[in-house]
């Protein structure tokens, strides 16, 4: 069994689909940052917030400024070019990989499970020889390489089939699979649209949503990997991503997932296409894959295999932590991020801070929105551990003041898929003597469903 799942990796194959990969990867990321300086969120969301909000374990990482932000951006669109180009590739892919995970990490406000997702695609970018062949690397080297171990591809083929599989996992809650929710609370909201409109506001619609969101998730690998029903997968993916994008602000993941999920097609396929482009520039030079090289080989490729190994099992355990913490996770949000949880929930709430010195005996009241951009503002007030960081926040504001010794706690009510507004956390509790980590937040108060 291992030698066969040995050879099945170091099995050689074209290099195509990792090259076309590697070509759209970075235009769909050239063009993402361009559609973030376009819009002026690099302002709104990293220039003009007074605080950031820190992954936990991440607090190092801080916000270099408005020079440092541009520059950080500059760097992920021209290393974004390089990646397509091929063009010193391996620098290109490490600087994009350290600079759009840094901006990343620097407000878990601005979190998205796509973002998420090209770090991931990123890192293991650093480490494949995808520029070896149609790059301006092997054009100024003088050589090509036509051939190259399956298991650079099958990296990410893997690394797609886990966030598609957790995606459909994750539906298969009751919320989801036996209430529609909460696409029975968004789909209403489209019933202007031309022809379709009528039908947005009928729950069996919302069900079939639901039911055919959880069944597409986790088959769609199985049906991408086998050859006979690759050519109808990829229809449903360009279907539902496209749908999605439509009728939901999810911004470029639908772009990015219909743009990576050509990988599982085979190299013949990829081929053909490079064929198809050469013939319709007219360019009469053989094929960019064409190579009397052998099969690319490094001394360092057990590492290599290793190294993805790890990296495979990380993304395979990392979803199921959320499984180790009591109570409803969408009222908790422990274990919720980094799981390729999906447009599961429609949450809202507003949160109050209560101050009161310990010396004077005074009180009042803070509200975030003095301190946060109206983005921030709502994230913070639905997700405890923010809560918990702005209180901390305020803990230094109001030390910088003259207030050495606070109390400050937190009367936060959230609405959980259209539900009541209940308490998300005690509003008793101290959030200054509270401090961060892995451990259970037992100052989250018990969801309680509403009829």
């Amino acid at each position: 069994m291992k030698t066969r799942i040995i050879n099945g990796i170091n099995k050689p194959i074209s290099i195509a689909p990792l090259v076309h990969f590697r070509v759209l990867f970075g235009l769909i990321m050239f063009i993402s940052v361009a559609r973030f300086v376009f819009y002026g969120w690099i302002a709104t969301q990293y220039i003009e917030p007074e605080f950031h909000f820190s992954y936990y374990g991440f607090s190092w990482v801080s916000n270099p400024g408005e020079t440092g932000i541009y520059l950080l951006f500059i760097t992920m669109a021209l290393s974004a070019l390089g990646i397509a180009m091929g063009y010193y590739y391996k620098v290109s892919a490490l600087l994009f990989f350290l600079s759009f995970t840094y901006v990343e990490l620097i407000d878990v406000t601005n979190y998205l499970n796509h973002y998420y997702f090209v770090s991931l695609v990123a890192f293991l970018m650093l480490w494949m020889p995808a520029h070896l062949a149609f790059s301006v690397d092997s054009k100024r080297k003088g050589f090509t390489i036509s051939r190259i171990p399956y298991g650079y591809v099958l990296a990410i083929q893997l690394l797609l089939s886990l966030v598609y599989f957790y995606a459909g996992l994750a539906k298969l809650n009751p919320a989801w699979m036996m209430e529609a929710l909460p696409l029975k609370i968004w789909l209403p909201m489209f019933s202007h649209l031309p022809l379709v409109g009528a039908w947005m506001s009928e729950l069996w619609v919302a069900y079939a949503f639901s039911w055919f969101g959880a069944i597409y998730d986790l088959s769609i690998p199985f049906f991408l990997f086998y050859s006979r029903t690759r050519p109808y997968a990829y229809m449903a993916v360009l279907i539902f991503h496209l749908s999605t994008w439509l009728l939901f602000p999810i911004g470029m993941f639908p772009f990015i997932m219909i743009l990576a999920t050509t990988i599982f097609f085979s190299p013949e396929s990829h081929l053909k296409v490079a064929s198809s482009l050469r013939n319709i520039f007219r360019k009469k030079s053989a094929t960019a894959y064409s190579s009397s090289n052998e099969p690319y080989k490094t001394p360092y490729q057990k590492l290599i295999w290793n190294l993805f190994a790890w990296f495979l099992v990380i993304q395979l355990l990392l979803p199921l932590r959320a499984y180790a913490y009591p109570g409803n996770l969408f009222w908790t949000e422990q274990g919720y991020r980094f799981s390729w949880r999906v447009m599961l929930m429609e949450k809202a709430g507003y949160a109050i801070f209560h101050i009161r010195d310990k010396v004077t005996g005074r009180e009042w009241e803070n509200y975030a929105s003095d301190y946060l951009s109206p983005m921030q503002e709502k994230q913070m007030a639905t997700q405890p551990d923010l809560i918990l960081q702005f209180a901390h926040f305020l803990q230094q504001k109001l030390a910088d003041e003259g207030f050495e010794e606070v109390e400050i706690r937190a009367e936060v009510y959230v609405s959980l898929n259209g539900g009541m507004n209940q308490l998300l956390i005690d509003s008793s509790a101290d959030l200054t003597q509270i401090e961060d980590g892995f451990a259970p937040k037992t100052w989250i108060l018990p969801y309680k469903k509403s009829l």
